[in-house]
């Protein structure tokens, strides 16, 4: 047992003992005495009412808690959350129709304790839906029954059996079993103990985020190619610069049909002055410094595609 874990213990054996000698001053009270102080605080919200109430179900709120320690979470915060579960209770509690509070108080502690769990035990959510929270509180419990190991995956036979008991498709057995027997790591930890290295895991993590001189170079060149776009377009006449715009620049491109019915000429006819008019456009960008430069034919083609569909992409 590490230091660490030597305290750990002896703090919760402390806490436990301390919790212990408490909740032993109060006695537990008489289904007509809590009746009455029940009612009390229902209808006066009498605080002495209250403190008597709550005192009492101190061991009730420790039994309850002692059965979720196996989650590795300390003894205090679970009993406090206890208490929050059976503040909650008596908030809602009727003493009028006939049953003890420790019954009604039951559920509300054991629900805030497995909240509490859930949203502690890991860094990524589980539990999310009604099945998974069963599976999580009762797969251990009957792998042990089962006599399964934890670290163990399961075979036909336990999985069937467990769905059986929980209702549950054997995907989300597996699911979860995998997701209980692979606890979360720290990035925090050193990648190896050997070597006096102290790299740690998140030092290897690939930063994916554009750095800065890269976001100025970035926009510069998409300034540069929309500007030759801009100056080529000024060489087609307003048919060729609307067809084109709202053939190839626009997002949906519009419909042959649409256009042929707005200019009143054919489809083949719309569809020819488009041809024509990326022709142009591209004989114009061809003889641009950015594109000219380019050492080959296939160099400078490539680069009037990327222009012009760099261009298109992002409007």
């Amino acid at each position: 047992m590490t230091m660490s874990e030597a305290n750990q213990f002896m703090g919760e054996s402390y806490i436990s003992k301390s919790y212990l000698r408490h909740m032993k001053q109060y006695d537990l009270l008489e289904s007509e005495e809590e009746f009455t102080l029940a009612k009390k605080w229902r209808e006066d919200m009498d605080p002495k009412a209250l403190h008597r109430l709550v005192s009492s179900h101190l061991r009730l709120v420790n039994k309850i808690a002692q059965g979720y320690k196996g989650y590795g979470l300390p003894m205090a915060e679970l009993i406090s959350e206890g208490h929050i579960g059976i503040m909650q209770a008596l908030q809602r509690f009727d003493p009028e129709k006939g049953f003890r509070l420790s019954t009604y108080a039951m559920w509300w502690i054991k629900a805030h304790i497995q909240q509490f769990i859930l949203n502690s035990w890991s860094l990524v959510k589980i539990g999310t839906t009604p099945q998974q929270r069963k599976l999580f509180f009762n797969l251990r419990k009957l792998k042990n029954m089962l006599g399964v190991s934890d670290n163990t995956f399961l075979d036909a036979e336990s999985k069937k059996h467990i769905a059986e008991k929980l209702k549950v498709s054997h995907k989300e057995i597996d699911e979860m079993n995998a997701r209980l027997s692979q606890p979360d790591h720290s990035l925090n930890v050193l990648t190896s103990n050997e070597g006096g290295g102290e790299n740690q895991w998140q030092d290897l993590l690939v930063d994916e985020t554009q750095d800065h001189e890269a976001s100025i170079l970035h926009k510069d060149e998409f300034d540069k190619r929309q500007k030759v776009l801009e100056q080529s377009l000024g060489v087609l006449n307003p048919r060729e610069l609307d067809v084109l715009k709202r053939r190839r620049l626009s997002e949906p491109p519009e419909t042959l049909e649409t256009l042929s019915h707005e200019l009143g000429i054919s489809r083949e006819r719309v569809r020819q002055v488009e041809c024509r008019a990326f022709e142009k456009l591209q004989q114009v960008m061809t003889s641009h410094p950015l594109v000219a430069a380019k050492n080959n034919d296939f160099v400078r083609n490539q680069t009037i595609i990327f222009i012009f569909w760099g261009i298109t992409c992002v409007r």
